[in-house]
């Protein structure tokens, strides 16, 4: 069912702080950034040399959360799955409560969120086919 880990992501308190910290410090490649104006944020798609991927966001005066999507630190655990439907209704014949499904509006992918028993957010985040 997982088959491995898509993404990590971060929520940073000084954005060009963090982006100079993994891009020249630990030397990630960056993927994509984008500014959403809706949300004064940014979005930084880091890769690490074994494809993985770290996301780094930034948002005006985040509290800190030791969990919790939008929080300074970790935001979540994201799995990669073939199948977000499959999987969403396998948790859900198991008893646990699952977002509605969402697409990326970067990629086209669907994705959701649950939580573990502790409250983290958990994601499932569709694998892309060339990726088989």
């Amino acid at each position: 069912m997982l088959q491995g880990i898509h993404h990590v992501a971060i929520i940073c308190s000084d954005y060009a702080r963090s982006k100079h910290f993994y891009t020249q410090i630990l030397q990630l490649e960056i993927v994509a950034e984008h500014f959403r104006a809706g949300r004064n944020s940014y979005k930084l798609d880091l890769k690490l040399p074994n494809g993985n991927q770290l996301e780094l966001f930034s948002f005006p005066n985040p509290p800190a959360r030791p969990s919790r999507p939008e929080a300074r630190g970790l935001r979540h655990l994201a799995f990669q799955v073939a199948s977000v439907v499959d999987v969403v209704e396998y948790l859900q014949q198991q008893g646990v409560t699952v977002e509605p499904i969402r697409v990326d509006e970067y990629t086209g992918r669907q994705y959701t969120f649950f939580q573990d028993p502790d409250g983290l957010p958990l994601e499932l985040y569709e694998q892309d086919v060339t990726e088989v």
